[in-house]
């Protein structure tokens, strides 16, 4: 794979801003088929549904590619686009969204995150991971960041 050299001076800067920063998985696997991507949403949905949460859920394959979406009806707009960034950031980075808020949280070197491209820094994006690989990525966005996490929490266990 070639990166060009702005995304590849990305993932520099992404190792040095969440240098201490445990990664899940170290590789990449097959991608997230859609029977795996509608468990996600499935399971997702259900942990929104049963808190009485209107959110968006988008699910991407390891290069940030949509494979899924859903939402509620009441769903605020702005949350269609989120949701999809969420998981583009857990994705090509490889590491929940969690780990950019928390590293703009900490100052210093953190906010070395606001030039990373791609990068959402709120809570709700999870890598999906099957038999230790990521396979993708599930966003969530509609709530407060961490009920987004808890949602996609919720859709990350459907797979693993």
């Amino acid at each position: 794979m070639i990166l060009s050299r702005p995304l590849a001076t990305g993932f520099a800067l992404a190792a040095l801003a969440l240098g201490s920063v445990t990664v899940q998985a170290q590789s990449y696997g097959p991608n997230v088929n859609l029977a795996q991507a509608r468990q996600v949403i499935s399971a997702a949905q259900a942990e929104a549904e049963a808190n009485g949460w209107a959110v968006a859920i988008a699910v991407v394959d390891t290069a940030g590619n949509l494979v899924a979406f859903e939402k509620r009806d009441d769903t605020q707009t702005a949350s269609v686009q989120v949701a999809q960034d969420k998981a583009v950031s857990a994705a090509i980075y490889k590491r929940p969204t969690k780990a950019f808020s928390d590293a703009l949280a900490g100052g210093g070197v953190g906010l070395r995150v606001l030039t990373l491209q791609g990068v959402n820094g709120a809570e709700g994006g999870e890598p999906l991971l099957h038999n230790g690989e990521i396979i993708g990525a599930v966003g969530v966005s509609g709530v407060t960041s961490e009920q987004d996490g808890q949602v996609a929490r919720a859709g990350v266990a459907a797979v693993q």
